[in-house]
């Protein structure tokens, strides 16, 4: 997964249960069609007073150690089973989960020839809640950036023909007790982990520009009607 949308214009697309100001401040934020690692996204968390809020972060987990505000590896996920000892994600793991609300995300199916993303989403059009995790890279004369991982593990509701896994989705419940530390081991997150009736469809592949931002990104295409151009060029680098 290197790539989501966060498109949360009005109150009937987000689950039922989230704290009235956390579903405005969603509400009242940019449409995202295209997050990519780098790209800035809305996150639940919890700030330095303790207390739900939603943040600006950027995707991609910087470590606070890191010299500079940028890994040379990719950190958009963390596998689940290993981040709690992960030298990246333990400090993360223990003091600051996150959720990120997305509208849906684009996943790779490659037994397609040449590979195709395909896009994916809740049958019911409803918002996902992704678990994640989330730092503060502090840098010199006060600089700072805060940025984050999503978890991901084995997710059997994803439909065929893409492989069974990705995020760890929750219901809000779950989504607010991993926030305030009350799920705090992976066991216990993929017990409460939610299994919502996903679908897919094929989209376009000018998902792979970082430049493109728009709703038609979203729109379902036929690959077979599609011509084969340099935008393909990204599939072997950025992964599914």
């Amino acid at each position: 997964m290197r790539r989501f949308a966060q498109a949360l214009a009005t109150a009937d697309v987000l689950p039922e249960g989230l704290p009235e100001v956390l579903a405005s401040a969603l509400i009242d934020g940019p449409d995202r069609y295209n997050v990519a690692k780098g790209k800035p996204a809305l996150v639940l968390a919890m700030d330095a007073q303790g207390k739900l809020c939603v943040a600006e972060m950027i995707w991609g987990l910087i470590p606070r150690w890191s010299k500079e505000p940028a890994t040379p590896y990719t950190t958009v996920t963390a596998r689940l089973e290993r981040a709690p000892k992960s030298r990246i994600f333990a400090q993360a793991w223990k003091e600051r989960p996150c959720v990120v609300p997305m509208t849906g995300y684009y996943k790779w199916d490659r037994q397609r020839k040449p590979p195709w993303p395909r896009f994916i989403q809740r049958q019911d059009g409803l918002t996902l809640l992704a678990a994640g995790l989330w730092e503060t890279w502090l840098g010199e004369e006060g600089a700072f950036l805060h940025s984050f991982a999503l978890l991901t593990g084995p997710n059997p509701s994803i439909p065929l023909p893409l492989t069974p896994d990705g995020p760890v989705f929750l219901d809000t419940d779950q989504a607010l007790r991993w926030l305030r530390g009350s799920l705090s081991s992976p066991r216990s997150l993929m017990r409460h982990a939610q299994r919502p009736l996903l679908e897919s469809y094929p989209v376009t592949r000018a998902i792979g520009d970082p430049t493109r931002e728009d709703y038609t990104l979203l729109e379902p295409v036929d690959p077979d009607l599609q011509p084969t151009t340099v935008e393909d060029e990204f599939d072997e680098v950025d992964g599914d």
